[in-house]
């Protein structure tokens, strides 16, 4: 069934990256419904909402003034993420994912004077499993950039102390990727933005 008057809704989808299938699919869908379901100006937004159930603890090691080697990488929970730097005088920290995306933009992403050969903390943690995680569950598209490219593995595997601790960041980042989950939420409200019975507005997701 579809419409038979002009403008008797109004759809926004919010969701740029969602496939075009899926986006016609929805988009069938809330013709049928509208068209069914009365006279009643309707607006609708859509949202995908991706989480990771799944995040990364690397190990990282100065093997000399300024220059960081990954020497492991586990995953763990999510809201466990965290990087574990031993410096070479022999101090450790810990860096929470908030931590560490601010060092990362501050020494790579945000630094004009930034260079492709630096070997510094915040480019190990770009690099290494910390990045990826932080890349796709923030939908960080500057992060995203530097993954992709025809350099990619080997720009990565040059912040790994050795060859098995880079063959198990591969396995990191599948279990990160494996646990994401998705879901559309979709708000309607209507179009005159009244309120009363109809002026409220009205939230459904759905799981992906």
């Amino acid at each position: 069934m579809t419409p038979t008057r002009k403008g008797s809704f109004v759809r926004k989808t919010k969701d740029i990256t969602i496939g075009s299938t899926i986006a016609l699919a929805l988009l069938t869908g809330s013709v049928a419904l509208q068209g069914c379901g009365g006279s009643n100006e309707q607006q609708y937004e859509e949202k995908r909402e991706t989480t990771f159930s799944k995040g990364v603890r690397t190990y990282i090691t100065e093997t000399s003034p300024g220059e960081f080697k990954i020497t492991d990488e586990v995953s763990v929970a999510a809201d466990s993420s965290q990087a574990i730097v031993r410096y070479y005088d022999g101090h450790r920290d810990t860096l929470n994912a908030q931590s560490a995306k601010a060092l990362i933009d501050r020494e790579v992403v945000n630094n004009p004077q930034y260079h492709a050969g630096h070997s510094g903390l915040g480019s190990a943690l770009l690099w290494g499993g910390m990045g990826y995680f932080l890349a796709n569950s923030l939908n960080n598209r500057r992060y995203q950039q530097y993954y992709g490219r025809p350099d990619e593995e080997q720009q990565r595997s040059r912040f790994y102390s050795n060859s098995s601790a880079f063959r198990r960041s591969n396995d990191v980042r599948q279990e990160v990727q494996s646990s994401r989950s998705t879901r559309i939420v979709k708000t309607s409200r209507p179009s005159s933005g009244r309120s009363g019975f109809f002026g409220g507005s009205r939230s459904r997701s759905y799981g992906g």
